[in-house]
């Protein structure tokens, strides 16, 4: 059963793809949250398709939701993987950015279905976005590492690798589906600080923006998302001068190499509830 729903087949030119999805794969809302500005900044149309959520989310973990006024159901909103358009008219190419919740069930029809998508429209090349928990500082730059279809595509772009061997989420699935379909395609992880796991980093959110944004070759104004960047980091900044404790432990965070295997929490003491009740008072 084809669970795409088109609404119209925009005229794209010679499209690249950025993908991201909320859940697993995207600590602090980094990847969504850098999609969703992007959308914004680049004056993206209404969606042209949508992946029908029915054979693909439990909605006891995924739940609709529901506005309702004056008493009246206005809207109730599924979660639903959405395909926008975005021109640009300045360059020779468009965009297609996807966003949607990572699904519970049947990946693997699921990816086909988004992959055909592309291919309908002729997309020539894929970004995907993730970020997770790692062992690094707010005060650095955020490190970024890079999965491909092409090994050559993470040293082309100057990212990270990564020996990672474990479970993976929607991304990595989708990413071997692109190698499949001969679509080339990059995923970009950003690293998040653990002791911020609790909050949304708009940070990180500029890096994979900023970052897609140069390995595609497009301009977007990143003005709105650097002041909220810079805000948020003097919240964090003033919980760090306010605590000892959690002063001494980023500045030992900053003398070592950043870490993208597992993290345990409790390294950090106590500081996690502090800092975030700190971030939720202050903000």
């Amino acid at each position: 059963m084809d669970a795409i729903h088109r609404f119209s087949k925009p005229a794209l030119r010679r499209p690249r793809a950025i993908i991201a999805f909320e859940g697993w794969g995207d600590a602090c809302e980094a990847a969504s949250g850098a999609a969703n500005y992007l959308i914004g900044a680049l004056n993206a149309d209404e969606p042209f398709a949508a992946i029908d959520p029915e054979e693909f989310f439990d909605f006891q973990a995924h739940r609709p939701t529901v506005a309702v006024d004056e008493g009246a159901t206005r809207h109730l909103t599924w979660p639903t993987t959405r395909f926008h358009n975005v021109p640009l008219p300045a360059d020779d190419r468009d965009l297609v950015v996807v966003l949607g919740d990572e699904p519970s069930f049947r990946w693997k029809t699921f990816s086909r279905q988004l992959i055909q998508v592309l291919c309908e429209h002729d997309v020539e090349e894929v970004v995907l976005m993730g970020a997770f928990i790692g062992h690094v500082a707010h005060t650095q730059a955020v490190p970024v590492v890079g999965v491909a279809t092409d090994p050559a595509l993470v040293v082309r772009n100057g990212l990270m690798t990564s020996e990672y061997e474990g479970p993976t989420g929607i991304v990595g699935v989708l990413l071997e589906a692109c190698r499949e379909a001969g679509i080339p395609a990059l995923a970009l992880w950003a690293a998040t600080p653990h002791y911020l796991a609790a909050n949304p980093n708009p940070k990180a959110m500029l890096a994979l923006a900023s970052r897609t944004a140069a390995i595609l070759g497009f301009e977007a104004d990143f003005a709105e998302l650097e002041t909220v960047t810079n805000e948020y980091l003097e919240r964090v900044d003033a919980a760090l001068a306010s605590n000892e404790e959690f002063s001494t432990y980023v500045a030992e965070l900053e003398k070592s190499e950043p870490s993208m295997g597992s993290i345990n929490p409790a390294e950090a003491a106590g500081l996690l509830s502090e800092i975030e009740d700190y971030l939720r008072h202050n903000g």
